[in-house]
Order: C-alpha cells, then structure tokens, then sequence
C-alpha cells in the first residue's frame, strides 16, 4: 500500500537535487514545500509537493520537518548491570580511564539470555523512539567464548550489524597473558562468533590492544569473513588510525587524538570513515574530536552514540547532533549528514541514510520545520515520528 507523506517544510534527502534518485546516500540535499512518497518499504518518488502522485494513503506533514533515519554505527548494548557511581566519581574529577568495563563484564557473565535480550530489546526501542532506525551492536561484555558467542547471537535478533569486539581488553583471568587471550580471540572465539557477525573490532588503544595485536585480530576475522573496523585514538595518540587504515576498515571511531599524519592517512584512504562519538567527550569531560580539522581535509565523517554502561549511557543521536554543533564545530547540515549518510558509510550500506529513490523508506519526522532544530532546541522531544521500512513504528 503506498503513502504519500505531504505538505512537508524541509525534506533532507541527502541525494543531489537534479537526482533524487541515488545507489547512495549523495551530499547534504534538502527540498522545501516537498511530498515523499513509500511503496513496498521503499522510497518510490520524492519531489515538490504540488507535483505529488496519488497514493492509497496520505499523511499531512503540516509544514514538519522530515530526514532520513539516524544510522547509529557504533554502540554496545549487550550488557548487564550499570555504572552510574563510575559516571558520579569522574563528574566529581576522577579522570576516565578503560578499567571499568571489568565490572561490565563480571555482570554480564552473571546475567541470565533473558536479563541481556530484555536490556538489549529495551535499548532498542529507545533507539527507534529517537530516530534511530538502522544501529550497530557490539560485543565485549563477556570475553569467554561462550559470552562472547550469545553476545553477538542476541545482537542478530535486533540487528544484521553485529560486530564481534572480543579484542575489548584482557579479561582479569588472563592475569596479563595477553598473547594467550589474542589466541584466543583469533581462535576458538573467533570461531564460534562469526557465524552471527558481520564486522570484527579491535580496540586499539594504550592498555588494551597494540598495533600488532590488533592487526592480528582483524586479519584473523576477515579471514573468517568479517569487515573491519577500529577503536582507535581515543584515550591519546596512538596506532589504530594508522592499523584501521592499513587494514581498510569501514571505519576509524573515536578519533580524539590526531596526528596530521593520521588525518592525512584518512583522508587518503579508500573508504575509511572517522566515527565521531560526541557523547563520550560529554560523559567522560575529555576533549572533544576537532571535527573542523577532518571536514576540512576531506575525511568522510559520520556520529554515532556509543551507547554503552560506562563511558557514554546514551542512545539519542539527536544529543550527538546537537554535541557536534555545539563542541565540535560542524555546521547543522554536517552533523545531520553525518548522522545519516555518514553513518551509512561507516557501515557500507547504500540503502539507509538517504531517501533517494529506491532507499530503504526508513525516515524521521520532527515536531519542527527544520534539521536546525536539532541543535537549536537540544534535549527536546523533537521526534513526532518514526516510518522504517515504510511501516509507522514511532
């Protein structure tokens, strides 16, 4: 059954305007007084509303704003327990560091399939609440192979984007082996978790992984039929740019602390998307990434949440949008092609982050005329609808 979504006041497509019809999300495109129409979970035509086909049905925009479905990239929602004393104390001056996921991972091995797919199942609907209609989820919480192994089989319910992060950091009963746990995670839990993944992470950082370490990992799960992708440069500078562009990862996240050759490198390479993650500079009262320094080099940029217990508890990207306006420098239309197209890209996905002819029909409605208002009236409830796949789910 078709509908005609009418009487819209911006309509970003995120396709060229002389070709509304795109394989891939394009650059940052709006249309004012505009019409989009969904047919089978598709987008069938979008254009001026006064030249909208005829449709079975008709949904009357009253002059709202209307954008593609945030593609989240990037977040960790297979967990139990929390960490809010952990967030109090760094409020309170403790600097962050990565030692807390301990206590993440001591509360999922404990945590029952049906505790982790109802936190899971209840993180997902807040996603679709906010907009998000395509995210990413990650393991890392368990860092046994058979919790690592119903992480990303519990993920799949939710998501075909399942990444595989075993390389999250040395688990306490390693006692430091580290070369014995990265045998392991190219091994045995390589193995029993790439059935249900899709991508394979490392994260790359002082006091978890190095650069060899790294590279092992992700060679080991493309050769299981993974994609890559990097933790990398969060914490200070470091080699995970440099691995994750070496190794033509889909994506470099975080991204903090750049060298100009790390910006070059990412610049120069064949695909790599810098992942900003606007929440946890918030979070964690880090410096925020200089989004301004990448944009201008020509790096393709995309935000993500990072939604996870310790370093960042929250899934709106609106706030990342807002976040990346505010402290990172990047115009409106940036940080909202970068939370849509760019995230697209950070998953190599040409179905989601657009609404070109032939996109998955997966698009948000605002309570406002304009992507502006994303940044102009943070921690709003701006979000007065959510269609995926066609379908009215928000």
């Amino acid at each position: 059954m078709s509908l005609l979504i009418t009487h819209i006041g911006e309509l970003v497509t995120n396709a060229p305007r002389d070709a509304v019809s795109v394989a891939s999300p394009g650059p940052f495109e709006a249309l004012a007084d505009a019409a989009i129409v969904l047919d089978e979970g598709l987008v069938a035509w979008a254009g001026p509303a006064a030249r909208a086909p005829a449709t079975d049905e008709v949904v009357d925009a009253a002059g709202r704003a209307v954008l593609p479905g945030f593609v989240d990239s990037h977040a960790h929602l297979v967990f139990a327990g929390e960490r809010s004393a952990e967030f109090a104390a760094r409020m309170a001056g403790r600097p962050y560091t990565a030692g807390g996921i301990a206590s993440t991972v001591a509360a999922t091995r404990a945590a029952s399939d049906d505790v982790l797919r109802a936190n899971l199942a209840g993180l997902a609907a807040e996603l679709l609440r906010q907009g998000t209609t395509t995210f990413e989820c990650k393991s890392g919480y368990g860092l046994t192979v058979a919790d690592e192994a119903r992480s990303v089989t519990l993920a799949a319910e939710v998501t075909p984007e399942v990444t595989y992060l075993g390389a999250h950091v040395v688990p306490p009963e390693f006692g430091g082996d580290r070369a014995s746990y990265v045998d392991l995670v190219c091994g045995a839990m390589l193995a029993a978790c790439a059935p249900a993944a899709r991508w394979v992470d490392v994260f790359c950082e002082e006091g978890a992984f190095g650069a060899d370490e790294a590279r092992a990992v992700l060679l080991a799960g493309e050769a299981a039929g993974l994609q890559a992708r990097v933790h990398a440069n969060q914490l200070g500078p470091g080699p995970g740019v440099q691995v994750a562009v070496a190794e033509e990862a889909a994506s470099a996240d975080h991204c903090t602390f750049l060298s100009d050759a790390d910006v070059d490198a990412l610049a120069s390479s064949g695909g790599t998307v810098a992942t900003l993650l606007p929440g946890v500079e918030f979070a964690t009262r880090s410096p925020y990434p200089d989004a301004r320094r990448l944009l201008d080099a020509g790096v393709t940029v995309a935000l993500a949440s990072d939604c996870n217990p310790g370093s960042c508890f929250t899934s709106s990207m609106p706030l990342c949008v807002a976040l990346a306006v505010r402290e990172m420098r990047m115009t409106t239309a940036e940080a909202v092609w970068a939370a849509t197209a760019g995230g697209a890209h950070a998953l190599r996905r040409t179905d989601v982050g657009h609404l070109g002819v032939g996109a998955r029909a997966d698009l948000v409605m605002l309570d406002a005329p304009s992507h502006v208002y994303l940044a102009y009236r943070p921690g709003v409830p701006l979000v007065a609808g959510v269609w995926r796949s066609g379908q009215r789910v928000a």
